[in-house]
């Protein structure tokens, strides 16, 4: 089990590598890495390049999640009481990547898209609170605020669904590790929240072409 562990971290690390607002801000010839908060995810592509990139880079970011962990549920371990559970690892592995890729200098997003990905391919229910989501960045202005929403509701929402499972322990583990991995990436965001200074949703960052 050690060995489809360590290979599904490593394929989901693999998938996790293709940045979409670096690509996506290439191809605007910019380094979205140089502007704004410096990450390269879907909120500082909505600040930096528009809403249109934006949503391209959620999407992008959303589906190299699933490609990979669906594979590995459906096809790789199909029909066996694990395949939830390599599917999560599989997932926990595209947010390392995500978050880490060794080819930017292991400087990524925050990997709230990915996690929400991971998600829904977890329990297809999870996909009702992608509006949840917008509702409270919509009513708060605070991307960060959703965002933690997102990471805390993971293991919450899978020891609701999956009680009684064969793997229930473990996936509430991988799943406490996405939470884990969502408040150290939002640590910053999470103290300027604290302070009151937090940008709000709809703060844009002036770019240059390089």
């Amino acid at each position: 089990m050690a060995i489809q562990i360590i290979l599904c971290l490593l394929v989901g690390y693999l998938f996790g590598n293709f940045s979409t607002a670096y690509v996506i801000g290439r191809l605007h010839h910019v380094d979205i890495r140089n502007y704004g908060s410096g990450n390269a995810g879907t909120t500082n592509a909505i600040r930096t390049l528009g809403k249109k990139s934006g949503y391209i880079v959620f999407l992008g970011d959303f589906l190299k999640v699933m490609i990979p962990a669906l594979a590995v549920r459906f096809a790789v371990f199909g029909g066996e009481d694990i395949a939830p559970l390599m599917c999560q690892i599989t997932g926990l592995g595209v947010v390392l990547g995500h978050c880490y890729p060794f080819w930017l200098h292991f400087k990524g997003g925050k990997g709230v898209a990915t996690t929400s990905g991971a998600m829904v391919c977890s329990d297809w229910t999870c996909i009702f609170f992608i509006p949840v989501f917008a509702l409270i960045v919509a009513v708060t202005k605070y991307v960060s605020l959703g965002s933690m929403f997102v990471v805390f509701l993971f293991p919450v929402w899978t020891a609701i669904r999956y009680t009684g499972h064969p793997y229930y322990a473990a996936m509430i583990c991988v799943c406490c590790l996405y939470t884990v991995s969502g408040v150290y990436m939002h640590r910053a965001n999470i103290k300027r929240l604290a302070k009151g200074t937090e940008n709000k949703i709809g703060h844009h960052v002036k770019v240059k072409e390089e």
